[in-house]
């Protein structure tokens, strides 16, 4: 028996591979499918089970591409209603995976269909508990992530979850080994250790959901503090279950070269959306008018589903040499499959053709801090609320990143900003969308917040 976790860090999702005398399962995969055909092969195993935890919101699953092209089966736990052929399983029914057995626990609460896969090893011992979004490290499942059913409520699902872990995971054996759908950074849970594996017995220690006295303060802390979902999560989930287009196409469309002519020639017909992936220092420098930065080098995926949120947009890329395909795959993870194409050449091709550039003025936290207080009383912290709370600079004010639609038209076109999130990403992002929308007087500051607190550190030190 073998046991992959496939972790990808932007999204903070885990994948999983396993195989036993020949036959393979795969449990919530990514959307492609090229890197799991190659492990298929490479061991010489056949897939037989492709198993989905529940229908996501945050990604889209490779569920229906793997099994188009493997004839594997996708099972889903009771009351999955997708819109193509699957093993809808009963709770407690048992798979086969050569030697090893795959049991369905039914876990409602996070979503009605959400279920847990307990694996049983070649002995018949309980080995490992795949736990999906149901049980995190640290955290459960969010109970306000599923699409409307009926006069259900969040408060609702929260009981659901309640029942399902306190009924049917904890009575389980304390050394199972836990291998959540997620980890700390995704946006489907709020309080997600940074370890992507543990044992059940140590989450009875240490989840704060698995300790509460009963079903009534479960609910209440589960629902304390959670914010708005991402607005493209819906998207996702129907996407998940009605199905999506085929993702080679996808890549293929994606994967236009376009001259700098043709590519402001179709930006203006199609009102695509240009979507810059390089790392921040490197837009800040040149980039093309009303161009959004979302840099690859960070969490690309989620941000921009949060904040472009509509997957029908058509967009145009621009990106670093080599990094076109990643790009296309990486949106089309949260089901962004309108790419048209991208710009050959980059942006030194855009420059050299003799077009329009823009840029962001950016400078060192370390300048930043030498400034004199008067000049920098407009400074804008994009981080999140809990973030600013753990500590802020003097004279900012928290306008987060997460919600720049609902607050930016509270800001002032006249008024210079400062603008930082932790260390530069997030504020790029920011300074980005704020420059396409026509505020020009913005400075980023490189480095964010900790880089200004280390500056401090180093300056106090040398005094």
């Amino acid at each position: 028996m073998q046991i992959e976790q496939i972790y990808t860090g932007c999204l903070a999702q885990g994948a999983y591979y396993i195989t036993s005398e020949g036959e393979a399962a795969i449990i919530d995969p990514l959307r492609e499918v090229k890197p799991y055909l190659e492990r298929l092969e490479r061991d010489g195993a056949k897939l037989k089970y492709i198993f989905e935890t529940h229908f996501h919101a945050d990604f889209v699953s490779g569920h229906i591409d793997l099994s188009r092209q493997t004839g594997a089966s996708i099972v889903y736990g009771p009351s999955a209603t997708p819109e193509f052929d699957v093993v809808c399983a009963v709770d407690g029914q048992e798979f086969q995976i050569g030697k090893v057995t795959i049991k369905v626990i039914h876990t409602p609460g996070h979503t009605l269909e959400s279920s847990c896969y307990l694996l049983f090893d070649e002995t018949g011992h309980e080995h490992a508990l795949f736990s999906g979004d149901t049980l995190f490290l640290g955290d459960v499942g969010r109970p306000d992530l599923a699409q409307k059913i009926g006069k259900i409520t969040k408060e609702d699902l929260a009981g659901m979850l309640y029942d399902s872990l306190y009924e049917k995971i904890l009575p389980l054996s304390d050394d199972l080994i836990v291998y959540p759908a997620h980890g700390a950074g995704s946006a489907c849970g709020k309080n997600m250790m940074k370890q992507t594996t543990d044992t059940l017995g140590n989450q009875k220690k240490l989840n704060y959901a698995l300790n509460q006295p009963d079903k009534e303060h479960f609910v209440e802390a589960v629902l304390e503090g959670l914010t708005a979902p991402p607005k493209y999560f819906g998207m996702n989930v129907e996407m998940n279950k009605s199905g999506y287009s085929n993702t080679n196409e996808v890549i293929k469309t994606g994967m236009q070269a376009l001259s700098p002519t043709d590519f402001e020639a179709l930006a203006d017909e199609s009102g695509a959306l240009i979507l810059d992936t390089r790392n921040a220092g490197e837009f800040a420098k040149c980039f093309v008018p009303q161009s959004i930065n979302i840099g690859l080098n960070g969490e690309f995926a989620p941000w921009v589903g949060a904040l472009i949120a509509d997957v029908r947009q058509p967009i145009l890329l621009v990106t670093a040499a080599g990094r076109e395909e990643e790009s296309v795959i990486r949106l089309s993870r949260v089901g962004f499959d309108n790419t048209l194409g991208y710009l050959k050449g980059g942006i030194e091709a855009w420059s050299e053709a003799g077009m329009e550039t823009d840029s962001v003025t950016r400078i060192p936290a370390a300048s930043f801090d030498t400034l004199d207080a008067a000049e920098v009383t407009s400074i804008i912290d994009i981080r999140r609320e809990s973030e600013y709370e753990a500590g802020h600079l003097d004279y900012s004010v928290n306008l987060p990143l997460d919600y720049i639609n609902d607050w930016i038209h509270t800001i002032d076109n006249d008024t210079p900003y400062f603008i930082h999130c932790a260390g530069g990403y997030r504020s790029m992002i920011g300074a980005s969308i704020l420059k396409a929308r026509g505020f020009h007087n913005i400075v980023d500051v490189e480095g964010g917040y900790n880089g200004v607190i280390k500056s401090r550190v180093n300056n106090n030190a040398q005094a």
